[in-house]
């Protein structure tokens, strides 16, 4: 019989756990760019392979390792600005939507804008002017927009640069 310690059981069927990890796929990393653990690699390896009668100048270490220093604050940098790109972006948005808040409940005239055939197939573009009152924000992938009712109740949604007109009602 064998250890329960070394078994493992997928599916109902048990199997050896040596066996089954060596059966399973392994998962490979690609690696197009020389990183800090490739760098900290290449530098022991040279640490290891050098002759002990000649060793290499102290210096020459230094300056690798100030170079590796320089490249991890690099990447720190980096990863910083793609942090503080996002935030900015969160608080565009939301001044945004604080902004187009202050339109709820007034009017707007927006154009939509609809592609067709004619007769013949060409494409024909047709752009008509609605006006309706601005019932509420929409924030939709991203992109803000207003929920406007028009005339008879029905509502839309108008993309903002769509709006053609904003103005208060009498």
């Amino acid at each position: 019989m064998a250890n329960s310690l070394n078994t493992i059981t997928v599916d109902g069927v048990t199997y050896n756990a040596d066996s089954y990890a060596a059966s399973q796929p392994k998962e490979t990393k690609k690696n197009d760019e020389l990183g800090k653990d490739a760098f900290l690699q290449l530098l022991v390896t040279q640490l290891k392979n050098q002759d002990p009668l000649a060793p290499q100048d102290n210096s020459s270490y230094i300056a690798e390792l100030a170079q590796f220093s320089a490249l991890e604050q690099m990447t720190n940098v980096a990863k910083g600005l793609e942090d503080l790109g996002t935030v900015v972006n969160n608080i565009d948005t939301s001044v945004l939507v604080g902004q187009l808040s202050g339109m709820i409940g007034k009017g707007i005239d927006w154009v939509e804008t609809t592609n067709e055939a004619d007769a013949e197939g060409n494409p024909v573009v047709n752009k008509e002017t609605l006006t309706g009152i601005v019932a509420g924000v929409t924030i939709t992938d991203g992109n803000p927009s207003v929920v406007v009712q028009d005339a008879s109740g029905e509502r839309h949604v108008v993309d903002i640069a769509d709006v053609s007109n904003v103005y208060e009602l009498a």
